[in-house]
């Protein structure tokens, strides 16, 4: 049998127990600590294991870069059980119209192109898991509309499930969220100079 919280108070909303404890949640990684990415693929992981689509949206890594939990989740995803994993960049270079990296490409048109992507999944339900990894950033530096996103993100239909990455996420989308997690920084192995390794970074 699962592990089961108790909530310390249960609303008078209308809902039994399992149309509540079924609702789509919009969840929210954010603060200067390590593991926001991290914790939001642990959890890409259970969707898989329970048969979910899962959509995978990274905002600011380089469509060159390969990632650890890219790879394997990539192998998950083609297996003959649990369910499938599409994995979409739009960091540095992407190209969501072209399909390829350019080395001259807008990133701001770019976010706003995986954006739009999104919105379109959402719509048609395509996932019932979304990973936006880092998504924070774009809407912090102005690339996409914060209120336009909060929006979409709280309107969604059906039963998908969304988390979002990444350091200063915004004052709307941290109200909108049903779970909100602060990584904090107590100690960084950068704080000496220790460059990001193998396994433990990507």
């Amino acid at each position: 049998m699962p592990p089961q919280g108790q909530p310390e108070q249960v609303p008078d909303d209308g809902l039994s127990t399992r149309q509540r404890r079924d609702r789509p949640l919009l969840i929210v990684h954010t603060g200067d600590g390590k593991g926001k990415s991290t914790a939001a693929f642990g959890l890409a992981l259970r969707g898989w294991a329970q048969g979910w689509p899962v959509g995978v949206f990274q905002f600011v890594k380089s469509a060159k870069w390969r990632i650890g939990e890219e790879q394997a989740l990539g192998v998950l995803g083609a297996a003959e059980q649990g369910g499938t994993v599409a994995w979409h960049k739009m960091g540095s270079g992407w190209s969501w119209l072209q399909g390829r990296v350019d080395p001259h490409g807008d990133p701001a048109a770019a976010a706003a192109e995986g954006w739009a992507q999104i919105r379109r999944d959402l719509a048609a339900e395509t996932y019932r898991l979304y990973v936006l990894d880092e998504m924070t950033y774009p809407l912090d530096w102005g690339w996409l509309d914060v209120d336009e996103v909060v929006t979409t993100l709280r309107e969604r239909p059906g039963r998908q499930h969304v988390v979002v990455t990444g350091r200063r996420a915004p004052a709307a989308l941290l109200d909108a969220a049903d779970l909100v997690t602060e990584m904090t920084k107590v100690r960084h192995p950068m704080d000496t100079g220790q460059k990001g390794q193998r396994g433990i970074e990507w």
